[in-house]
């Protein structure tokens, strides 16, 4: 502690130009705040000031080792603030980018929102690389690897897809047995966004068709109305998990060649890592990794 006071002492002293202002703001004599940088000046073994009779100047020694006192005394500062925000409810405004399939989602939020009522959500639902800092993000939720090395992860959950059909589908057009099967069905595929580009079906196994190759129903640049199609009956469609969750344990949708589609993603939640994990942004990303992909 006798250090950090000496370390206040020369960055007043640097920041003021002055022994006796910046004695005047710490409430100490000008003569305190002047043996307190001789000891450091003895113990750093440099000379930090060149001293007159009115006024102190940084050596070059001086001026580098200030930029590094001030980086101290941020980090103190903002360690006391996390803590000190840690005693009380999270509340403020989030801003959070998630990928348009981040809609599916929405049940999740939702309970998000009835669990802290004092954050507020500003939600941004899109496909396009944003940039987390520069656009003013609390958060972004994504899928794939990560590669910005300005940015702290943490992993919400992994997906897994599914091809799935309704009973009725079934019932008319029979249930596919091996992936070369699915050449005599009807696909409703997704279009992505982004590249105007079908998705491919991520069939594994010996003989599995290419996507090309299966009839198309329809296409969609968007994940909802596939499901809504898919549970008329109107083809098979091949969807994350956990888009499907309430359609699969209700029954409206049933899953084929489970062993075939072996495809899987991650979604993660970003930060900036210049920022500390507030206590809005941990209740966020505590609640969603718990909560997103929870069976049930």
């Amino acid at each position: 502690m006798d250090s950090l006071g000496s370390l206040n002492a020369f960055v007043q002293a640097a920041e003021m130009r002055s022994f006796t202002a910046a004695g005047q703001k710490l409430g100490v004599s000008s003569s305190a705040i002047s043996k307190a940088v001789a000891r450091l000046e003895e113990r750093l073994a440099v000379r930090l000031f060149h001293r007159s009779t009115r006024t102190v100047t940084l050596t070059p020694e001086g001026a580098l080792f200030l930029e590094r006192c001030r980086r101290i005394f941020c980090e103190i500062e903002a360690a006391e603030l996390e803590l000190s925000q840690t005693r009380g409810a999270p509340r403020g405004k989030l801003r959070v980018s998630l990928p348009l399939v981040g809609m599916l989602m929405m049940p999740t939020l939702a309970a998000f929102m009835r669990a802290w009522p004092e954050i507020e959500l500003d939600l941004d639902f899109s496909d396009r690389l944003v940039d987390v800092i520069e656009e003013g993000f609390d958060a972004v939720v994504r899928t794939g690897e990560i590669s910005d090395s300005r940015l702290m992860t943490r992993t919400l959950g992994t997906f897994h897809y599914k091809l799935v059909g309704s009973p009725a589908y079934f019932a008319e057009h029979g249930t596919p047995e091996t992936p070369v099967d699915l050449s005599a069905h009807r696909g409703l595929r997704h279009l992505y966004p982004s590249t105007g580009k079908v998705e491919d079906w991520p069939l594994h196994g010996k003989d599995s068709p290419a996507s090309a190759d299966i009839p198309t129903a329809a296409v969609a640049n968007a994940i909802e109305p596939l499901i809504d199609l898919a549970e008329q009956g109107l083809g098979l469609a091949c969807l994350p998990d956990f888009a499907i969750r309430n359609q699969l344990g209700g029954g409206s949708l049933v899953s084929v060649l489970d062993d075939a589609v072996r495809h899987s993603g991650t979604f993660r939640i970003l930060w900036p890592s210049s920022r500390h994990l507030s206590p809005k942004l941990r209740a966020f990303v505590d609640f969603m990794t718990e909560n997103l992909f929870k069976a049930g």
